[in-house]
């Protein structure tokens, strides 16, 4: 495995875990509801507040926003990279068929298998009857079906097969995408400023009418309307640099990205507050009295996204390109503990109801016991031969370099 994949694989660790520690704080934020939302009526809050905990820490908030405005476009981004070279060696039979297994496959298992488990202690909180005959009934009752941190699997697997249709019908279309990253390993700011530019582009419209965090969701299928033409525009951003080739490219080990990593971590955190400082004021009434508020806030999402993103990849690409056994080992389980991690979250949150903790003290309990427990389930089911196919995968397609 060449280093630049090396640190791919450690980057996409680490984001698994950005994942677990930001649904582990959830349940602690101050900006909460006061009290549990009820299970049966709209606009069904639970589903993106599962567990609403008396106890609250305003660092959450800080975290979580942070994680938020980031995190799964970094997670499209990494998910694009490896897609053209998979194309080509498999042929793009052999890539749907994998992508069906690996994706399809879970997607259906974690949302109708996994997510009723995770849910049911939501139901319970303010359930007259808390039995599980009766959870079911008022689960099969709601007008959706509840996929929580699946979505982000069918809506990968819908990329991917565009992304084959593409290489089917348009074979130059890689290419080009290609040479539009081409000029990355030498000149990442152009890259960035490009990636910015057609974000805001897809971004700002949509921006006046939802907000980052709605939802909106038909059966299992759920959808942030907001934000996810930007996952689309970095999933795709990943194909041409992956096309173009990891270690000659945006990505090199010894590219500018890597040798200037400071100045894009300190770009991320400008740009973090070019978006809290003007979403702090709007929050608190104060925005009606200074006209373009909500743009420059707007504006703040797309460039925190992208420094962001550049920020943590420069950072991996130029200190974990090295054999660490932690990271080693989180990565090749990253996919299975992010599959069944929803669940040790959930039921760990409720069974802290009531625990007389600190709020910071319960969620680093959440996130070593989701952590631990995840883990522990994936490393069980990967010694079925089927389990190791869906879940590990990928792993052995960056060990082989595709």
């Amino acid at each position: 495995m060449s280093k630049t994949s090396l640190a791919v694989d450690h980057l996409r660790g680490f984001a698994i875990l950005g994942v677990l520690a930001f649904h582990s704080s959830i349940a602690y934020l101050s900006s909460q509801p006061p009290s549990a939302l009820p299970f049966d009526s709209p606009p069904y809050g639970w589903a993106a507040n599962p567990i609403v905990d008396a106890d609250r820490w305003i660092g959450f908030d800080l975290f979580c926003a942070f994680q938020f405005l980031y995190l799964m476009q970094l997670m499209f981004f990494l998910s694009g990279l490896f897609v053209r070279p998979s194309l080509e060696r498999k042929g793009a039979g052999a890539f749907l068929y994998d992508r069906f297994l690996r994706l399809g496959v879970p997607f259906v298992l974690g949302t109708y298998v996994l997510m009723p488990l995770a849910y049911y202690p939501v139901y319970r909180v303010t359930a007259v009857d808390p039995s599980a005959s009766a959870f079911w009934w008022h689960w099969t009752a709601l007008p959706f079906w509840p996929s929580g941190p699946m979505w982000f699997l069918w809506f990968l697997l819908a990329l991917n097969l565009v992304s084959a249709g593409m290489h089917r019908v348009v074979p130059p279309l890689g290419e080009f995408l290609a040479r539009l990253s081409g000029n990355g390993g030498a000149e990442p700011g152009r890259f960035f400023i490009a990636l910015v530019c057609v974000s805001a582009l897809a971004y700002l419209p949509l921006a006046a009418v939802f907000s980052p965090w709605q939802w909106v969701e038909l059966g299992p299928f759920s959808l942030q309307p907001g934000l996810g033409p930007q996952y689309v525009l970095y999933f795709f951003a990943g194909l041409a640099v992956g096309t173009h080739g990891l270690e000659r490219g945006l990505l090199g080990s010894d590219g500018m990205l890597a040798r200037r990593w400071a100045f894009w971590l300190a770009g991320a955190i400008a740009s973090f507050l070019l978006w809290i400082v003007p979403t702090a004021l709007i929050v608190k009434g104060q925005g009606a009295r200074l006209p373009g508020l909500q743009i420059v806030a707007d504006l703040g999402v797309v460039l925190f996204a992208a420094s962001a993103c550049f920020g943590m990849a420069a950072l991996f690409v130029r200190f974990a390109g090295a054999r660490r056994p932690f990271f080693d080992s989180v990565s090749e389980n990253a996919y299975g503990i992010y599959l069944f991690h929803y669940v040790f979250v959930i039921w760990t949150q409720y069974l802290l109801l009531g625990v007389a903790l600190p709020a910071v003290a319960k969620g680093v309990i959440v996130f070593a016991v989701t952590l631990a427990l995840s883990w522990a389930a994936t490393v069980a089911m990967c010694r079925i031969p089927i389990g190791a196919r869906l879940m590990r995968g990928k792993r052995r397609e960056l060990a082989r370099g595709t």
